[in-house]
């Protein structure tokens, strides 16, 4: 009798377990193909650190990773999401500036560091502190879950070798998203457009030069058709992070949110120690492989700090009108970065 209890019981406890035992389809979306890091790390950091976190709770992820425009071109990530298309995007946020104009607080302020870690911390810090940053994930029905990634600083690749700003007048630049206002002030026109369409563009003679760093520039092989290299310094930017549709992600059980998180955590860091390694070597492979690194890079960044229009006057304007508190974000970054040991060549919201 006891014998059929004990079986009786291990029978009801399999039966239990069973019933609890849960698999949940998710879509990821990005846009750009897995060549570039922030997409390999989707699948090498984000995707099994999620599942690791999950042993044990009884839910199991059956993952549909659609990259490089399979299900959402670059700068269609939010709206995918948004829609339920997808339930979960790595969101590149500088294509998002109507979207998502404060989290694009970097692109209005180049020259301010290089490091990615600096500044992608410094977007963290002020995301938590301003409500409305925040709340602009939630206005477009999603949950940011983080994993914040910042990429490298951006260089000038042209076709033609610079030795004085005069060299870019009446040359057109392709560059992402509010980088263009980069432009202004200098001669150059800016043409927005983005890595996936820079090698055929430059090809083909739509554009002299462009705007990229360097880790994407090695795969994307920009050397090739832009060999001149300009280290202007414009810096690290911020460019987005993770998030999941807000109905899908309120349906879903803590534990699988809880591991989400988790996942979102050990991919920005893991992303942004891979970057750091990555970059100078990424620079090597540029010169190794027919890029030309400008020796005059220093000198041209004085002058063209100088002439530059300040970007954030308009933007900082703009959203003032549209209730969006752009002058503390502006004023909060620019401290955080400080705080996190940057020397920024203006003083942007000042001069």
């Amino acid at each position: 009798m006891r014998m059929l209890s004990a079986a009786a019981l291990a029978a009801l406890i399999a039966s239990a377990s069973l019933a609890q035992a849960e698999t949940v389809t998710i879509t990821l979306v990005n846009g750009h193909p897995p060549v570039f890091r922030w997409v390999k790390h989707l699948q090498q950091t984000f995707v099994p650190a999620v599942d690791k976190a999950l042993e044990g709770s009884g839910i199991t992820v059956n993952w549909k990773q659609q990259y490089g425009g399979s299900l959402a071109k670059v700068g269609e990530e939010l709206e995918a999401t948004q829609e339920g298309v997808a339930d979960i995007a790595l969101v590149p946020t500088i294509f998002e500036p109507a979207k998502l104009p404060l989290q694009n607080v970097t692109y209005y302020t180049p020259f301010v560091s290089t490091d990615p870690g600096v500044v992608t911390e410094a977007v963290q810090v002020v995301q938590k502190e301003v409500p409305a940053m925040m709340k602009a994930w939630e206005d477009n029905d999603l949950v940011y879950l983080g994993g914040g990634f910042g990429l490298d600083d951006y260089l000038l690749f042209t076709k033609f070798p610079i030795k004085s700003v005069d060299d870019l007048k009446g040359r057109k630049i392709g560059t992402p998203g509010p980088s263009v206002n980069w432009m202004k002030g200098t001669g150059a026109v800016g043409v927005a457009g983005n890595l996936t369409e820079y090698y055929n563009a430059l090809q083909t003679g739509l554009y002299d030069g462009v705007v990229t760093f360097a880790t994407a520039a090695v795969p994307a092989k920009i050397q090739e058709v832009a060999p001149h290299i300009t280290r202007i310094g414009y810096g690290a930017q911020y460019s987005g992070g993770i998030a999941a549709n807000r109905d899908w992600w309120e349906a879903q059980p803590e534990a699988l949110q809880k591991a989400l998180i988790a996942g979102a955590d050990a991919f920005e860091k893991a992303y942004l120690d891979d970057l750091r390694k990555a970059t100078e070597q990424a620079l090597k492979d540029l010169a190794a492989n027919g890029g030309i690194i400008n020796a005059d890079s220093e000198a041209l960044k004085a002058a063209y700090v100088k002439v530059m229009e300040n970007p954030t006057t308009a933007w900082v304007m703009e959203l003032q009108q549209q209730k969006l508190p752009a002058a503390e974000v502006l004023e909060r970054y620019m401290q955080a970065v400080r705080n996190g040991g940057a020397a920024p060549a203006r003083d942007w919201g000042k001069n």
